[in-house]
């Protein structure tokens, strides 16, 4: 079970009403690479881990994203909360608010919804961890380029710089996993037949 600490991860207070931004942003919330994908798939991998410090491992960075997840969420809710009709349909999210309001679905930033293909769960451990390792990456550089859309915004691009560097964390904690795992399936001779 977990305890729960009512605050963010890392504090976000965005000054600056910047819909545009939104509009990309959310693709950390509900795109192929985002967070939500990124938190279903470890905490559905874990079962599959062939020993207790590699699930634990999975564990810990599955419910982190879910901490990511509120994050990215917060951003986007703050930068579109005093959005004006006009500023909403300038940044070209009419469609989005049509059916979500202000409230914040998970989609990509071209408008895809959310869907359970992004979550691989190939129930081998040395794939998952690859494909993890693989996952953290495409995270990380999608983070990059949002800093990079949000060059004038320092209340946005603080907490994305943050949420980066969390990125390379956990590549390097699935690193170590799937050191471990290769080094438990040798002794097994796993793939020896």
């Amino acid at each position: 079970m977990w305890t729960y600490d009512k605050k963010l991860e890392y504090p976000i207070n965005i000054k600056n009403t910047n819909p545009r931004l939104a509009k990309v942003i959310i693709s950390q919330y509900g795109g192929p690479d985002g967070e939500l994908a990124a938190s279903l798939r470890y905490l559905s991998q874990r079962f599959g881990m062939p020993d207790q410090k590699s699930k634990a491992i999975l564990n810990d960075i599955g419910t982190e994203e879910l901490a990511h997840l509120e994050m990215v969420g917060t951003i986007v809710h703050q930068l579109t909360k005093d959005a004006s009709i006009e500023e909403i349909e300038k940044a070209g999210l009419a469609p989005y608010y049509t059916d979500h309001g202000v409230d914040v679905y998970p989609v990509s930033a071209a408008g895809v919804p959310f869907t359970a293909a992004y979550i691989a769960a190939k129930g081998d451990p040395v794939a998952n961890l690859q494909e993890d390792l693989a996952a953290e990456q495409k995270a990380r550089a999608t983070y990059e380029k949002l800093i990079d859309l949000c060059r004038d915004e320092p209340d946005v691009i603080d907490p994305l710089r943050f949420l980066r560097q969390r990125e390379i964390v956990h590549f390097q904690r699935f690193g170590e996993a799937l050191n471990g795992v290769h080094e438990r399936l040798a002794q097994k001779k796993f793939y020896i037949k």
